[in-house]
């Protein structure tokens, strides 16, 4: 680094790195800086390369780590970065290009450290070498203490207050990803943490105030896409006077890091990563949703999750009530088309599943849009692929369908949308059918896949459930979707009789042998007869509610007539065969999307940090939250 162009391979040498890690204390008025900021090499294009940039710079940061005691160079590295961003508003409506290059390459150091320190180290022991200036070992100094507060309040200013140019696009994705970093300590404990100084200084004293500005500008920042400016754009020739400004900002250290995905597996499957292009919107999204997943404070709810829950339409012009904090306004119809074109990625579906839970403003005016087969097809196609999704990718897509089928309207309105040419449906040929048809055959088809691969009884209650809401609204159903409702009642009649006698001839085996243990049959059992009555109460609803309209259904009814006989002296069905059977007045019932745990969020906010966060690696065999595929 500094005034020559580097490798990453030549870092451990670099003389000025050596010195900002060594023995010798550094002024923060030390013409050094502007030396050690003066830097340009090979941006990383892969996370092979982002490892290699790490393990490059480990040695360096453990020097820094052994020396900053004695001589507080992190502290100063952080003094000069804050005293450039006084200017960096100013410099950015003046276009100037070197001084925002060089506060940027501060910050992508102070990154890189903070990287390290905190998989490294305690946070008490983090915020130390946040307090230690040119003095004997280990003492500190009592007016430094919260230099790691002003630090994050500035990420939190440059963030909402730095206006989006070509010139300041880099900088405003690397203070994002810097708060990434900060909140990254959940990475390395196991258990959900409810109390930590990043938490403590998000969410009181100067931090505070912004809270609703940051979610706002985070939200906008996804619902616009930017993308980066060209590679190239702004290459500054090289300068003779000895200053060292080799090339210009898109020749930095960071340049082409928004290309690169970390990738890595968690869970089930890692999702199929597209090509990123706005790494500004991706790592917006990612702290957005790592700040709604803070626990809350002992003393205070969780401001940012407040924010989310509260922000209303532009077009609502009635006041907040007082009772409400951090609430903003932002554009929904902007909102709106940004997630119905963004459903690919995890993380753009668990913002939309956070929003529908959390926010009644959004949900409501969601559930009012005229074409919400822009939002539905998209979730449909997550769940119609669900080969190559992972699995909380596919939960989330299942848990807004069942959020959406609670509302009567929504069941009544998407029977009316019809589509044409769904070309992504390939089990058959749909040149025209219903939304609400598309959809009772992609839960139907998700669940016998869940039948024969996962069997996961969350995912078929889930399914279930979205169509028992549905049932009593079903309208002129499809003649394939008809079938298919028949068709998986078949396959689960097939499915009780063959575990009724594997269960049988298990108990006769049993009395000639007392040493062999029982299978578990009995759970199997209950678990199919419970999937069983769901299906019998869909029937039940819709020949309830909906006879006439659903001559397809009726037909297809007749014509497999035989396959509920069984089931009418069955004790566990006779009461829903007879209202079947005699047409009684409705069941009433209606399924709610249960509220999910932390433990459950947290992990998987994360998981999406590690596999998608542009530009930031972390070693696997560091991670504790959750377990890493051994690929």
């Amino acid at each position: 680094m500094g005034s020559n162009s580097s490798r990453i391979g030549d870092l451990p040498k670099n003389e000025y790195l050596k010195k900002l890690s060594g023995t010798e204390s550094i002024s923060e008025n030390d013409p050094f800086w502007n030396q050690l900021l003066s830097f340009s090499f090979p941006a990383p294009t892969s996370s092979s390369e982002l490892k290699l940039l790490e393990e490059a710079t480990i040695s360096v940061c453990r020097s820094l780590v052994e020396n900053n005691p004695r001589t507080g160079n992190l502290g100063a590295l952080i003094k000069v970065f804050l005293s450039r961003t006084k200017e960096l508003k100013l410099s950015a409506e003046c276009q100037n290009h070197i001084f925002i290059w060089q506060t940027h390459n501060a910050l992508f150091i102070i990154c890189c450290l903070l990287k390290v320190f905190i998989c490294q180290m305690s946070e008490e022991e983090l915020q130390l070498h946040f307090t230690y200036e040119e003095k004997s070992p280990g003492n500190y100094s009592s007016d430094s203490e919260d230099l790691l507060e002003e630090l994050l309040c500035c990420l939190m200013q440059l963030i909402t207050d730095i206006p989006l140019l070509d010139i300041t696009y880099e900088i405003s994705v690397e203070a994002i990803s810097t708060m990434v970093v900060f909140l990254s300590c959940q990475l390395f404990h196991k258990e959900v943490l409810r109390q930590s100084i990043s938490h403590k200084y998000l969410m009181r004293g100067p931090c505070l105030p912004y809270t609703s500005k940051l979610v706002k500008t985070l939200l906008y920042n996804f619902i616009r896409q930017e993308k980066p400016p060209p590679p190239g754009a702004h290459v500054f020739p090289q300068q003779s006077d000895g200053g060292g400004l080799l090339y210009g900002l898109a020749s930095g250290v960071a340049t082409g890091l928004w290309t690169v995905f970390t990738l890595g597996g968690v869970g089930s499957k890692a999702a199929a990563s597209p090509e990123l292009s706005s790494p500004l919107a991706n790592q917006s999204l990612l702290l957005l949703l790592v700040l709604a997943n803070l626990t809350d404070a002992s003393d205070a709810p969780n401001p940012y999750r407040q924010a989310i829950m509260s922000f209303k339409n532009t077009q609502d012009s009635s006041p907040f009530p007082s009772s409400i904090p951090h609430a903003f306004q932002i554009n929904f119809n902007s909102l709106y088309t940004a997630l119905c074109e963004q459903q690919t990625s995890d993380q753009a579906t668990l913002l939309l599943y956070t929003l529908l839970h959390q926010n009644s403003n959004i949900r409501t005016y969601m559930l009012a849009r005229t074409d919400m087969e822009n939002l539905v097809l998209p979730i449909l196609e997550i769940l119609y692929h669900v080969e190559e999704r992972n699995s909380h990718h596919v939960y989330m897509a299942l848990i807004i369908l069942l959020i959406l089928t609670e509302d009567d309207g929504f069941n009544r309105s998407i029977h009316e949308v019809i589509l044409k040419n769904i070309t992504w449906y390939s089990e058959r040929v749909l040149t025209e059918i219903s939304l609400g048809s598309l959809l009772i055959l992609v839960v139907i088809r998700t669940i016998q896949y869940n039948m024969t691969r996962t069997r996961d009884k969350y995912l078929h209650t889930n399914c279930l459930a979205a169509l028992a809401n549905m049932s009593a609204q079903f309208r002129s159903l499809h003649q394939y979707a008809a079938q298919r409702i028949i068709s998986l009642f078949s396959l689960l009649s097939k499915k009780h009789n063959k575990v009724l006698e594997q269960a049988t001839q298990s108990l006769r085996g049993s009395l000639s042998s007392n040493d062999v243990p029982l299978p578990d049959y009995a759970q199997d059992l209950n678990v199919i007869e419970e999937v069983i009555r769901m299906m019998l109460e869909i029937i039940n609803s819709c020949l309830t509610n909906s006879l006439h309209h659903n001559p397809n259904l009726v037909y297809a009814l007749l014509y497999k007539r035989d396959l509920f006989e069984q089931f009418r002296t069955h004790p566990s069905f006779q009461d829903i065969m007879q209202n079947i059977d005699l047409k009684f007045p409705e069941l009433k019932f209606k399924y709610v999307e249960e509220e999910q745990p932390e433990e459950f969020f947290i992990p998987y906010v994360w998981s999406l940090v590690y596999n998608s966060a542009v530009g930031l690696y972390w070693n696997p065999q560091d991670i504790q939250l959750f377990t890493m595929d051994s690929d």
